[in-house]
């Protein structure tokens, strides 16, 4: 049985994607999972440089050190130096990749060909389908201005106000981000009237957006939240993109773009234009590939 121990930030996207992988190797093998608080930086170098780490010397000495988010990177190192282990990071580090014994990086990061680098189509999350799933449920995923994409919420609500009135049929469900202007949530209540149940992420438990895509035949996303456009491709939704002003030709905008390109996602123009959303041709399951990567290295499974 592998033991992980996975280091932490707290930051629900780095938890979330630390979390989507333990869950897919659990699947596939018996696993012991601990969870451990990252130490501040300077505290984490003084453990590097004593070869110890105390924050796990109650646990069994890892087979695994799963890490993700820049303030775990040498907490994972220094866990690593004192306890062994291999220590694989989710995402791209900021410290040279050959540090870590495997890397997975999302492809909009560019990732090179490495023997330690596993490329994945968007970030790991614990999405999976839910034999739940309703025909007529629909979601809509609201995000907020960022550094990749601004922000028209006149558009953003013309949008919603097309496809509510292009089907009839679908009982919507709305939920907002962190990211969310006051404004346009404020405005995106008025909904209501219209039989959607807006709910504002202040007033939902964690996991409940996630619960919600599970069960939805079919989810619109607005194009800045790309962690949630994976979520419900990982979910196996059909998956519509709201459009917001892009911020030039970014990384994050150009692994949108070719998502689009590879018909994983229906662009809102596109939708106009033929009527209806397109199922992707395949459902992401990055999790469960790279946890068999993950499992490949264990000592075990190969004697």
């Amino acid at each position: 049985m592998p033991t992980l121990w996975l280091i932490t930030d707290n930051k629900p996207g780095h938890r979330s994607q630390l979390q989507g992988l333990a869950q897919a190797m659990a699947a596939r093998t018996a696993i012991e999972a601990h969870w451990i608080d990252a130490p501040p930086g300077r505290t984490a170098l003084l453990h590097w440089l004593s070869g110890r780490f105390p924050p796990g010397a109650s646990l069994p000495d890892p087979d695994f050190i799963l890490v993700a988010g820049h303030r775990t990177h040498l907490p994972g190192l220094a866990a690593r130096r004192a306890r062994g282990g291999q220590l694989v990071t989710l995402m791209k580090p900021s410290l040279p990749l050959g540090w870590f014994d495997l890397c997975v990086i999302p492809q909009h990061d560019t990732p090179p060909t490495r023997a330690n680098v596993i490329p994945s189509r968007g970030v790991l999350n614990t999405a999976r389908p839910s034999p739940e799933r309703q025909a007529d449920k629909g979601l809509f995923l609201i995000g907020g201005p960022s550094k990749h994409f601004g922000w028209d919420s006149a558009g953003l609500l013309a949008q919603i106000d097309a496809i509510l009135a292009a089907t009839p049929g679908v009982r919507w469900t709305l939920t907002t981000s962190r990211r969310t202007p006051a404004q346009t949530e404020s405005t995106l209540l008025g909904l209501r009237t219209r039989g959607v149940d807006v709910r504002p992420v202040s007033g939902t438990a964690p996991g409940w957006a996630m619960e919600q895509v599970a069960c939805s035949a079919q989810a619109w996303v607005t194009e800045d939240s790309v962690s949630m456009v994976y979520e419900s491709l990982t979910a196996g939704a059909d998956t519509g993109l709201l459009a917001v002003p892009r911020l030039g030709d970014t990384r994050i905008a150009a692994g949108v773009a070719e998502l689009q390109r590879e018909g994983l996602v229906t662009a809102f123009a596109s939708w106009q234009q033929k009527g209806q959303l397109h199922a992707p041709p395949e459902r992401l399951a990055e999790a469960d590939r790279v946890a068999e990567a993950v499992l490949a290295r264990w000592p075990a499974a190969r004697d």
